[in-house]
């Protein structure tokens, strides 16, 4: 029972964090361009499966809230679709943390967030933003959202998992 209390908590300290820092960093957290400062944190799957929920939950809770506060105008959409996003992402990025060799998890534990948004969300502004599919809008939204989250995960995210390995601080987080 300590186990699944201390996962759980896990979970929601993540996801309470996620959210937070969505809201810190609002002004860039939506939109067709976005640099979502707390997409840093999916990189946390390499080290705890607790994040897997707690990174879609916060994820859910930063989009709903961010709708209803008039700062994300895709509001239902992007609560089920972005949230579909980062919990495709975490599943990969959880089963990338497993590998044994660290330039392995270096390299690709970053990449799902920025396939997995890049696609899914860029489909969801293409749509919603501009009212018709059309492969050159999905192409241009895709983009735009890859590169955001290329940005913010591979150069915070990847600076999040040094801090963290780095003297076993992980071991000491999330035992």
């Amino acid at each position: 029972m300590k186990n699944n209390t201390r996962k759980l908590t896990q979970a929601a300290m993540i996801a309470g964090l996620y959210a937070a820092i969505t809201f810190a960093t609002f002004f860039m957290s939506f939109g067709a361009v976005q640099y979502r400062v707390s997409e840093a944190l999916t990189i946390l799957p390499v080290f705890t499966a607790s994040a897997v929920p707690g990174l879609s939950v916060g994820c859910a809770l930063a989009n709903l809230i961010g709708f209803f506060m008039g700062i994300n105008p895709a509001g239902g959409l992007d609560a089920v679709f972005g949230t579909a996003a980062t919990l495709i992402a975490a599943v990969m990025t959880y089963c990338i943390g497993k590998s044994e060799k660290r330039w392995v998890r270096y390299v690709f534990a970053p990449l799902p967030p920025v396939l997995a948004n890049a696609l899914i969300v860029g489909l969801e502004i293409c749509i919603f933003f501009e009212g018709a599919f059309t492969w050159e809008l999905f192409a241009i939204n895709a983009a735009l959202v890859g590169v955001g989250e290329l940005v913010v995960c591979y150069v915070l995210g990847l600076l999040l998992m040094y801090i963290l390995e780095r003297n076993n601080l992980y071991q000491k987080i999330f035992r």
